[in-house]
């Protein structure tokens, strides 16, 4: 056994003052529906609701054992990190301060001040993450604190990779894992638990999983370096990093861009509302992205096979779910925006209800403009039971002296508009 792991294993067990082993549980429900044996690593259900704690748990024991003066430690984060930074600086009795972007959900906000109080401040500023982790530099130097970084730290990464070595002393008796799917923002995660496996002689393969719309380490492996992203939807916000971290990509650089997945956002909301109504689990975008990973992969990756899908934050903020519910909607072929123009007689409204199928409902209708010409346009939101009951209202629209366009996914107008 190597030194990673003999490190990781010490870890732990000073990690089990504070977090139980979260539950490594099997679905029934996924199984099923892919024929194969899938279990769930359950890091939703940590203390914070996330596997961050274990990082900054580990990083802020190691540095008081190295100076037990210190007395201030400082981290940028408008998520799970922030949280568990709060959670651990509670328990040590250290003073922190925590910098978030000033458009952070109150509810993050509030979650990391409950963790964190009386001894963690909050301070917010700029509009993004990049804003608030120069202030967070900057107030770290003037006031000698010390940064308690995300994931880009080999401290960090030991912390998560306490996450691989429960799952192999949790695993059935005699089970040996195909497959391991694992989340990737800034890659701590990853590259702690790949390497633990690694080092304990695990043949297990692994499939990392980004969003679509912020694939740092899947273009890092195109080109064979770590580059900057220009731009990345931060939807996945637990997930939404433009560049991996540098420690993190020595030991991920050793995976192939085919051994990445990129999931699309609709296809994780999806998946999100999949496990909330019929598993009654509550899941982050980022916490989804392992189960989406599983709609991906070639069948003949994953039908028969045992596999492991780390499910890393439940912190999800229910003002998010109606739109989360849209594009699960969306993706699932189930709902379409147009811009019809109904002429403007009396009964063409009438007319044009009757078009509709039976399966057909109406969500939104708003007229965008009214007036004395011969059309008037209206935005018409439908929802319907089966994706192809669209192709046969097409096709009544076309039959009829209807004028449509489809702009469902025509971003510049549907953002406008809906």
């Amino acid at each position: 056994m190597g030194q990673f792991a003999e490190d990781t294993r010490r870890i732990h067990k000073l990690l089990s003052d504070v977090l139980k082993p979260t539950p490594l549980q099997h679905s029934q429900y996924l199984s099923d529906l892919h024929q194969a044996d899938i279990w769930l690593k359950r890091e939703d259900l940590t203390p914070v609701r996330s596997y961050k704690v274990r990082g900054a748990y580990t990083f802020i024991r190691e540095a008081l054992e190295a100076d037990p003066d210190r007395s201030l430690f400082v981290c940028s984060s408008a998520g799970n990190h922030a949280q568990g930074f709060a959670f651990a600086c509670r328990h040590f009795n250290k003073r922190g301060v925590v910098f978030m972007p000033l458009t952070t959900p109150q509810q993050k906000i509030q979650k990391t001040r409950s963790f964190g109080a009386p001894l963690v401040d909050i301070k917010l500023l700029g509009d993004g993450f990049d804003a608030a982790n120069k202030a967070a530099m900057e107030y770290c130097e003037a006031e000698n604190g010390l940064m308690v970084p995300p994931f880009d730290h080999p401290t960090i990464i030991l912390g998560q990779a306490t996450v691989g070595k429960e799952i192999l002393e949790q695993s059935p008796e005699g089970y040996s894992w195909d497959r391991l799917i694992l989340p990737v923002g800034g890659g701590g995660l990853a590259a702690g638990i790949t390497q633990y496996f690694a080092q304990t002689g695990e043949k297990t393969e692994f499939t990392l999983v980004e969003p679509d719309m912020a694939p740092s380490l899947h273009e890092s492996l195109l080109v064979g370096e770590r580059i900057r992203l220009d731009r990345v939807d931060n939807f996945v916000d637990g997930a939404a990093v433009a560049q991996i971290g540098q420690e993190n990509f020595k030991q991920l650089s050793k995976f192939s861009p085919e051994q990445v997945v990129l999931a699309p956002t609709d296809g994780v909301c999806a998946t999100m509302i999949d496990m909330l109504n019929i598993e009654g689990v509550v899941l982050e975008p980022a916490g989804a992205l392992a189960i989406d990973a599983l709609n991906r992969l070639p069948v003949e990756q994953v039908r028969g096979k045992k596999i492991v899908c780390v499910i890393s934050g439940g912190n999800f903020d229910f003002e998010r779910l109606p739109e989360v519910k849209e594009r699960a909607l969306k993706f699932a072929g189930l709902k379409k925006y147009y811009v019809i123009q109904l002429p403007q007689r009396p009964g063409a409204l009438k007319d044009f209800l009757s078009l509709l199928g039976p399966e057909d409902d109406i969500a939104r209708f708003e007229y965008l403009k009214k007036s004395a010409r011969n059309f008037g346009s209206v935005l018409l939101g439908i929802e319907t039971k089966r994706p192809e009951n669209f192709q046969l209202l097409h096709e009544s629209f076309d039959r009829s002296d209807v004028r449509w366009e489809d702009i469902t996914y025509n971003e510049a107008i549907a953002n406008f508009v809906i």
